[in-house]
Order: C-alpha cells, then structure tokens, then sequence
C-alpha cells in the first residue's frame, strides 16, 4: 500500500495558526465525515448558476456516462484533497 504526503503552504500554516478550537473540532469533524467509510445522508442544497454553464456542464457530463450531480460530488471532493 502506498502513502500519499501531502505538502502544505506557509500561507495554509499561517492560516490554520490562528484557527480557534472551535474551528478546528469542526474541521476535524467535517474531515472524518467526508473520509469516512460510512455513507451519511445527502442534504440538498440549492446553487445558482448560469444557465448556458450548467446546460454546458450537463452535456459534457453526459458525454462522459456520468451524472451531473455525481460530477459536481466528485469535484468536490477532488478539490477539498487537494486543496492544502
């Protein structure tokens, strides 16, 4: 099995330094819950977007097999990763 390191900013560091501990119990909480391997309930949220971007998102989507909120899900998910 292969471990991923994952490299941090000073910007990232610095931000994280002031965080307060209620932040960091939610961040942890958040983390454990979109890593878990327990599957929670979906919430539904309500976004608003342009119509000939989501119509163009739609498309491509279905191009590749994939639904399109599944993509918005995983691209989510992509970015939260790798975001640091």
């Amino acid at each position: 099995m292969t471990k991923t390191i994952q490299y941090f900013t000073k910007e990232y560091l610095d931000r994280c330094k002031g965080m307060t501990p209620e932040q960091i119990i939610e961040f942890l909480e958040n983390y454990r819950l979109l890593f878990s391997k327990i599957p929670e309930k979906s919430q539904l949220i309500s976004l608003k977007v342009e119509p000939s971007l989501l119509n163009a998102f739609k498309r491509r989507a279905e191009l590749e097999g994939t639904p399109y909120q599944t993509q918005i899900k995983k691209l989510m998910q992509e970015w939260l990763k790798s975001s640091g």
